[in-house]
Formats: C-alpha cells, sequence, structure tokens
C-alpha cells in the first residue's frame, strides 16, 4: 500500500452483555475521535448472548455519525429474520454488513438454545447481492472473514474466492501475530480482487497470550511474541501491546488496504491510542 494514502481502520467493541450501554458508547465516542472510519460489533460471539449488533450499528450511526459495520451470524437467525434486519439496517442509513456463519452454541446451552443455520455465509452473500440488486436503494458493502491463520490457507484463499463470486466486496482478517500470517496476508492481496482489512489485536499480558494460543480458534501467537511479555507488568505489557500493534500496523498496511483492530477486555484507551498513533503516521 502507498503510505501516502490514508488507510481505512475499523475497530472492534464487544456489544454489551447485559442493559448498561454507557461503556460501550463511550467506547464509540472515543474510537470515533481518535480517527477511526469505522465500529465493527460482533453478533453474539461464541454463542452466548449480546446487545444485538444491528440495533447497536443503527444507534452508532444515528447519534455518533461514524460508519458501524455489524456482523450478522447465520447461527441465530432464519432467512426471514436475517432480510428483515437488513432493511430495518438499510433505513437506518447502516450500509455495511460482515457475514459470517458463526461459532456454535456453548455445549452448556445446548439444552436451551438450538442454532438455526439455515444458510452458511457464502449463501447468505449472494441473498444480500440477490436485495442490493431488487430492494436496496442503496447497496450493502458486503464483507467476509478471512483467516490468515488457517492450517491449510490455501484452501482458506479458496473460500474467499467463492465468497467473492457470491458478492463479498472485502474482507476483516484474524489478528496477524506470526510471520506466517503476514506472509498469508500478502498472498491473499495477491489473489482477492476486494478491500483486506488485516487483523491486528493488542495482546495485553502474558496470560492473554498464552490463551489466544491454546484456546482461541483461529488465532496463532508466534514464540517470540509470547516471550515479550513474560514476567512483565501490567504497565510494561502495556508498552510492549502499543509498540507490537504499531509495528505490526506498519506491517499490515505495506500490503493491504487498512486495518482491523480489536479493542481487547474493554480497552477502548489503548484501541484509541494506537488510532491515534496510525493517523499521524499516516497523515
Amino acid at each position: 500500500m502507498n503510505e501516502t494514502k490514508r488507510p481505512v481502520i475499523a475497530v472492534e467493541l464487544d456489544p454489551p452483555a447485559d442493559d448498561d450501554a454507557v461503556f460501550f458508547m463511550d467506547g464509540v465516542q472515543a474510537i470515533r475521535d481518535a480517527g477511526a472510519d469505522l465500529i465493527t460489533i460482533a453478533d453474539c460471539p461464541v454463542g452466548r448472548p449480546r446487545a444485538d449488533s444491528c440495533v447497536l450499528a443503527a444507534i452508532i450511526k444515528r447519534q455518533y455519525g461514524i460508519e458501524a459495520l455489524p456482523h450478522m451470524t447465520c447461527r441465530d437467525r432464519n432467512l426471514n429474520a436475517m432480510r428483515a434486519a437488513l432493511l430495518a439496517l438499510s433505513i437506518e442509513g447502516v450500509h455495511h454488513i460482515l457475514l459470517v456463519t458463526g461459532d456454535p452454541i456453548p455445549p452448556e446451552e445446548r439444552g436451551n438454545v438450538k442454532p438455526v443455520f439455515q444458510v452458511q455465509s457464502r449463501q447468505l452473500a449472494r441473498v444480500v447481492r440477490e436485495m442490493n440488486e431488487t430492494v436496496f436503494h442503496t447497496p450493502f458493502r458486503i464483507f467476509g472473514a478471512l483467516n490468515v491463520n488457517a492450517r491449510e490457507f490455501a484452501r482458506e484463499l479458496e473460500r474467499a474466492r467463492e465468497k467473492e463470486d457470491c458478492g463479498v466486496t472485502g474482507f476483516l482478517t484474524q489478528p496477524i501475530l506470526s510471520p506466517e500470517a503476514l506472509e498469508n496476508l500478502k498472498l491473499a492481496r495477491e489473489a482477492l480482487r476486494g478491500t483486506i482489512l488485516g487483523g491486528v489485536f493488542p495482546i495485553v499480558s502474558y496470560r492473554n497470550a498464552c490463551f489466544l494460543n491454546e484456546h482461541v480458534t483461529g488465532i496463532r501467537v508466534s514464540p517470540e511474541i509470547i516471550a515479550l511479555y513474560e514476567g512483565k507488568d501490567k504497565d510494561e505489557a502495556g508498552r510492549i501491546a502499543l509498540e507490537l500493534s504499531l509495528r505490526t500496523a506498519r506491517d499490515v498496511l505495506a500490503c493491504v488496504d487498512g486495518l482491523y483492530l480489536m479493542t481487547p477486555f474493554r480497552r477502548t484507551g489503548l484501541s484509541a491510542e494506537i488510532v491515534r498513533q496510525v493517523r499521524k503516521e499516516y497523515a
């Protein structure tokens, strides 16, 4: 990417798990004021209930004037419900959507909560593309997920090309936390037509690094990064998180169109500072 071009920055904030949205909305304002272009909102991540991503997206667009990118999972809604949500988003002026198949319901909830999975993300992309052509006055910009940490990345790229054929015009990637992930990001840039926002996840502790590496599907943290955090206190780990995230951002912006910054553990101040620093470097 040409460093003189203003990069796109999308920042993910976790939706509230209760009906107190003050912290979430304060985070939206802080991220907007720091210079982000988009706020992304997950749709009940890991299958646990959170405030509805589409409703939050409408509030963000209306109250804060920043573009919102809600995630829509195929797990919890049938096609009628998804079409209805898309219609409501369009009425509210939200015209970006990230389509994902969705995580499974947690084992302890499977007796009470039934997944839907009427379609998967590629099928849903075709539905949105059809609605773009027949229903919406302003078409949706359709995004998909891209796992740069996939063991069989050639197959992951094949699925991404299939998503493009179904109407996806941009991708948000899993975090770049290893040399292999960065190389896969470069391969993706060569193979895909659409916009790519490379994932940046600020690791905030040694325990956080180990947990991500061992227990979170789709994330791989290199041993070199894990070693940076060993024995560091909270302040030292925070400094490393900022420096490492900015270094990763430079690597990402050298080959793709922008950043997808994931906010860890409600650390909106850290995400806002990363956005400010990136904006200074790429002014």
